[in-house]
């Protein structure tokens, strides 16, 4: 029997939330559009006759000096010591630049531990090649596979190569887990990725989300939510609220559907938007949103 933790890596929008969902099966990572949707560790759990594989997907490595970005830069590095084994995932359709060189650093010391996937390929005119012959150089002891997340091509060849650099151990949950997110920040994340398709240029930076109450009542077989979408200007909250009210009811329903899906009950939902404001220089609520 095998089992390990993996921490998943890469620069933004290379695709490791889609990995993540499809090594699973199952959706445990939101996706979106906008780069950095990853903002904690998420894990996700694959559980077959040779094991259990629990992958732990990262934010999107991206290099700034914004209080933000340093405090989810952060969690990249503390999974790489806390982790058996590392997936880096690499974007066929971009050339490296200095976030990959400084990933390609934090990995340096791992290799023995780290399987490359070098996603995208399905992408025309991709740079595969090219990035292949790069990081060999830069780190000669890995292993390398071309995958494409969003076709499972290469996928069952990864999970093969994965099993067996897994040490033997014992699985860390029941195998009916696909991941292990309390309701809380399944509401969370659901209830933001449905507000980020729906908002462009900075907004989606701008927003979290506030589960204020949660209530059960099994004998009415029902799970009552009420949460607040989170900005930092009023005029983000117009944006997201929309002309009488039309963006933010899109939301709702959306969310609403999706967790309906996933939960036994049935779901009331209540969602607004309120303003905080300059949430993203507050320590101490980025240290409560950012784990």
């Amino acid at each position: 029997m095998k089992s390990a933790f993996i921490a998943v890596i890469g620069r933004p929008s290379a695709g490791k939330s889609t990995l993540l969902n499809t090594l699973c099966m199952q959706k445990v990572s939101i996706v979106a559009s906008t780069p950095q949707t990853t903002r904690n560790k998420v894990r996700g759990i694959l559980t077959t006759e040779e094991g259990q594989l629990v992958f732990v997907d990262t934010p999107g490595f991206h290099v700034s000096e914004k209080k933000f970005n340093i405090h989810m830069t952060d969690l990249v590095a503390t999974a790489l010591d806390e982790t058996d084994l590392i997936l880096y995932v690499v974007d066929a359709t971009r050339q490296p630049g200095e976030e990959e060189q400084h990933l390609i650093e934090l990995v340096k010391r791992f290799q023995g531990k780290t399987i490359v996937g070098i996603n995208k390929i399905d992408v025309k005119n991709n740079s595969a090649d090219e990035i292949k012959a790069y990081l060999k150089q830069e780190l000669p002891e890995i292993q390398l596979l071309e995958i494409s997340a969003l076709n499972n091509q290469g996928i069952e060849e990864l999970k093969a190569r994965l099993f067996e650099a897994a040490p033997e151990g014992e699985m860390l949950y029941p195998p009916e887990y696909y991941t292990d997110q309390d309701p809380e920040f399944r509401t969370s994340e659901i209830i933001r990725e449905k507000a980020l398709s729906k908002v462009t240029q900075e907004v989606p930076h701008s927003l979290y989300v506030e589960i204020a109450d949660m209530e059960l009542s099994e004998e009415e077989n029902r799970l009552w939510i009420r949460a607040f979408i989170m900005v930092e200007r009023e005029s983000q909250k117009g944006i997201l609220v929309g002309k009488g009210g039309k963006v933010i009811k899109s939301i709702r329903q959306e969310a609403q559907k999706e967790l309906a899906e996933i939960f036994p009950y049935r779901i009331y939902l209540d969602v607004r938007v309120k303003v905080n404001p300059k949430w993203r220089r507050k320590d101490t609520l980025l240290k409560r949103l950012i784990h």
